[in-house]
């Protein structure tokens, strides 16, 4: 998608990406696919020794995901910027919910950007991770 920097507005969403629930089989894949073998998040028995009732997501896959919402939304090279923290664990059969919004508009050295806060909320609302962007018009 080709972002007009004079077509964009502050408050203006992102277009959102919702991800099937999160289940083993996703922590596996994940798990192959980043090189991350942490038992917390594969191996049950480990999971509940150290007191969690069960295995949960990697917070790496939540940022994937928002990579993922900006990547939809714009071409790789315009992000200049993707900063994220975690703020809960996500769960298996937690449903992703990646979502943003545009909230100031700057002339960076003469390149126009815009600085969006981005998200991933299960189906309960309850936030995973939040963060913000910056992009390249």
């Amino acid at each position: 998608m080709t972002l007009h920097y004079d077509e964009l507005e502050i408050d203006q969403d992102l277009p959102e990406l919702i991800l099937p629930p999160i289940s083993r089989t996703t922590l596996a894949l994940f798990a192959g696919a980043s090189g991350d073998h942490n038992p917390i998040h594969i191996d049950l028995d480990f999971a509940r020794a150290v007191g969690m009732s069960d295995v949960f997501a990697h917070g790496m896959l939540s940022m994937a995901y928002l990579g993922r919402l900006l990547t939809q939304w714009v071409a790789q090279p315009q992000i200049k910027q993707f900063n994220v923290r975690f703020a809960d664990i996500t769960l298996l059969g937690d449903v992703p919910c990646c979502t943003g919004k545009i909230v100031e508009k700057q002339d960076i050295n003469g390149e126009k950007c815009i600085k969006v806060k981005i998200q991933v909320a299960n189906q309960q609302g309850q936030v995973k991770i939040v963060g913000d962007a910056l992009i390249a018009c």
